[in-house]
This record gives structure tokens, sequence and C-alpha cells, in this order.
């Protein structure tokens, strides 16, 4: 194993010898947004249990237990798919406080409740009418299709549904491009739309009930005004402001460049080290994808800089801009910032061209820092020579730790006690973490093992 260390002047920020390491813990309170959020959407769906048990007076044999059980899966796949939609409306109070990654987690969870719900309420519903009518479940199927109003529209929403839900999963996403992806879950909301007719046509807890009527749409039209401003209004507006162009690309590394932006009052995006956005490259074959880079240094008025490593036809391109290139921005976002620190301890630690955010986080966070960047070969520490500027700067610690020189694919230090071992009191620091995902998995294991709480590891992951 190859380690080059940067120490800070005269203490690794362990305790004196004889005097026991107690942290210090910052008084900032954690947001409440998170809980808030999870309170508003597991309060909607209460309500809209309240809707069906108001307008339920009794349920009398098998054939209306069967029906009403269809009647409440049928309403909260309708409220889910608001839900869903709206955790994907990228605003900023979410974004910034709840996370990109998590918002996305919770939207794939809440997707497979949907999708299990709107399965359950046709299943449910074709039964409980077929017991009613004694009728077959073919016939009666049949007579749902083609006789009820907008069932039409709700069969081709259910199909829409089943084809987003395929191409979601983990298995097929890694055989797609992710702007195929992207834009094929554009689907969602054709087939939330087609559906929302037939809850108000059909809904028997909606016909004839015009308070449920305008709360239903209600909730819709205001996840579509969301979804209209954060989505396309806001970013169109903040780039006609802005003006970003590309001043100039800088190779760091073996297929790793740093792009170099300009434009016009940068300052009022409002964007933090440790943030991402979503860029679009106005140039040949580059236009129509917005990938997310992080920033790579804190922000300026005038100066926003990503750094990226070649990984696909996208990223390599990128090293051919030619200054003056349009570039289309949408952002900031992401939680991976200094408001998630409570402690005045902080481990950063990266793999590879993880290092990105937390190059702009070395630079700009309070208190005593380490910084700990893990690599396959010196040639491959990008950035170095300004994270020693900044080491140096700041008396902070950095470890450059090298894989292939040991003849390993995974740095030993990823266990507790290597980690224990480069950075003295441990369990007391707050870690932000960023790399690929065999690295982050082996470090939050062994994170964990030496006694870090799980609450005190930040790692925001572009999985999504």
């Amino acid at each position: 194993m190859s380690t080059a260390t940067h120490a800070r002047n005269g203490t690794d920020g362990s305790a004196p010898p004889g005097q026991r390491h107690t942290p210090r813990r910052l008084s900032r309170p954690r947001s409440a947004v998170p809980l808030v959020a999870q309170g508003v959407i597991w309060g909607g769906a209460a309500g809209v249990l309240a809707l069906w048990w108001a307008d339920t007076e009794a349920v009398v044999g098998a054939a209306g237990w069967v029906t009403d059980a269809g009647r409440i899966t049928g309403l909260l796949a309708g409220y889910a798919c608001a839900v869903l939609v709206a955790l994907m409306a990228r605003i900023p109070l979410l974004d910034h406080n709840i996370g990109s990654d998590r918002l996305a987690r919770w939207h794939a969870m809440g997707g497979r409740y949907t999708i299990s719900l709107v399965t359950a309420h046709i299943v449910l519903i074709i039964w409980g009418y077929s017991l009613a009518a004694d009728t077959g479940v073919v016939e009666q199927t049949t007579t749902f299709v083609l006789d009820y109003p907008d069932m039409l529209k709700a069969t081709a929403a259910f199909l829409l549904l089943l084809g987003t839900a395929f191409v979601s999963a983990r298995a097929a996403r890694r055989r797609l491009r992710y702007e195929t992806w992207h834009y094929l879950h554009f689907a969602t909301y054709l087939a939330v739309f087609l559906a929302f007719f037939h809850q108000l046509s059909n809904g028997a807890d909606f016909v004839g009930n015009r308070p449920a009527q305008l709360a239903w749409y209600t909730l819709y039209l205001g996840v579509a005004a969301l979804i209209l401003w954060y989505r396309f209004l806001a970013p169109v507006r903040h780039n006609l402001r802005h003006r970003l162009r590309v001043t100039q690309v800088v190779p760091e590394a073996p297929g790793v460049v740093s792009v170099h932006l300009t434009g016009e009052r940068l300052g009022e995006l409002g964007a933090r080290p440790g943030q991402f956005f979503r860029w679009r490259f106005l140039a040949p074959g580059l236009w129509a994808s917005a990938n997310p880079y992080s920033l790579s240094a804190p922000p300026h008025d005038r100066l926003l800089r990503i750094t990226v490593k070649e990984s696909g036809d996208h990223s390599a391109a990128l090293a051919r801009l030619k200054p003056g290139t349009r570039v289309w921005a949408e952002g900031p976002y992401g939680a991976f910032t200094e408001a998630r620190r409570r402690s005045p301890n902080v481990l950063l630690l990266a793999g590879g061209v993880g290092i990105t955010p937390l190059r702009a986080l070395f630079e700009t966070l309070p208190g005593q820092v380490t910084l700990v960047h893990l690599a396959r070969r010196a040639e491959d520490l990008a950035l170095r020579g300004e994270l020693d500027a900044i080491a140096a700067a700041r008396g902070a610690t950095v470890h450059y730790l090298l894989s292939e020189a040991a003849g390993q694919e995974a740095p030993a230090p990823l266990t507790a006690d290597g980690l224990s071992r480069l950075v003295p009191g441990l369990a007391a620091h707050e870690v932000y973490l960023c790399g690929p995902r065999g690295m982050t998995d082996a470090a939050k294991r062994a994170l964990g093992d030496a006694g870090v709480p799980r609450h005190h590891i930040h790692h925001e992951s572009f999985e999504f």
C-alpha cells in the first residue's frame, strides 16, 4: 500500500496524551423537513382512508368486502401517483434538506407500492363486481374496459405504469443508457394524466361528492403546478438570466478534465459546495443529454467548475468542448453540504473522481478536517496540487492511498482498523463519503465497525 500524507501543523486532531477524547457537538439542530415531509405523506394517506370511511355506511357480504377493498386500494393508488410525481418535482426545500438520492429512493419505493396497489385495485374491483353480478371475470373485465367511461384511458395508464416499472428495475436499467431511461420515465406523467379521469367518473367516493372532487382536483393540479414550475419554467428562467458558457477545459488526470464555466450573476443561483447541477452542453452530440456533475470548486459569482472522469460517450466528449459553448444547467441540487455537519471534526473520504464535491467542501468546511483520497495510481489523483495547497493553507491533513502499488483492488485502509489508524478519534467525526459504489459500501461497513453512527455518515449517490 502506498500512502502520502500532508499533515496539519503540529497536530492530527487527536486528544493530548493522557486526556480522553470528548467530542464537541455543534448546536445546529437537524432539519425537520424529512420528518415533516413523511408526516404530510402519511397524513394524506390517512385522509384518503377517511374519505372512504365517511362515504361507506356498511359493508355487506363477500361482494361488498371485496369491492370495498378495491375502492380503498384504488383511492390509495390514485393518491400515491400524485405523491410519486411530487417527489420528483425537484422542489428546493425537499431537495436541499432530504437529498436528491434519498428522494429518488422514496420515489422508487413508492413506485413499487403504487404498482401493487393499482394491481390489487384492478383484481379486487373486477372480482367484487363479478360476485355481485354473478358474471365471469373475463366478461366483467370486458364490460369495464369497453362500457365504463374513461376506462380505456385507465387501461392505457396501467400498461404505461407497468412499462415504466419494468425499465426502472435495476436489471433493466443496467442495459439502458441514462438518457434513454430518463426520457422513458416521462411516461409516468402521461399515465397519471390518463388515469385521473376514470377516478372521478367511476369512483364511488367521487361521483356526486363535490368536496371530494375539488380536493382531488386541488391535489393533482397542485402537483402539476410544481412539476411545471420546478422542472420546466424555473430552469428556463435561470438559464436565460445567467447565460452559462464554457471558458476552458483543463486536463487533470488520465481521462479526467475540469470544465470551467462563466455566466452572469451566478451567486443568485445559491449553489453551495457539495451540490451538483444537471448539465446540458449545447454542442453536437451533447445537447440532448442532461447529466449530473458536482461542483469541484466553491461557486463564485462569475465562475463555476466541474471535474469529470471519462466513463461513457457523454463524459468523454466533454474533453472536446470548445470555449464559448453555451451550457444549460438545472440546479443546484443535493443536500451533501456543510449544513449536515454536527461535529467540529470532519473526515472527507473520497474514491477516485469522487474527490470532486469533497474538494469544494475541503476548502470551505470549518473546523478540523481530514481528507483521505483513494486511487489506483498516483497519476489518478486528480486535483492533488489544489488539495495540497488547501491543506497547507488551513493546516489540515491529507492522506493519499494508492492500491495499485500494493497490487490490490480495494485499499486495505477501508477497514475499521485501517481508518482508525489514519484518523484518530474516528468515532467522533462527521464523515462525508463519495466514490464508486463498491468503495462506498465497503467504507460504510468499516465506518460502522469503527463506531461512527450511521447518521454521521453522509453520502449522496447519482444512481437515480
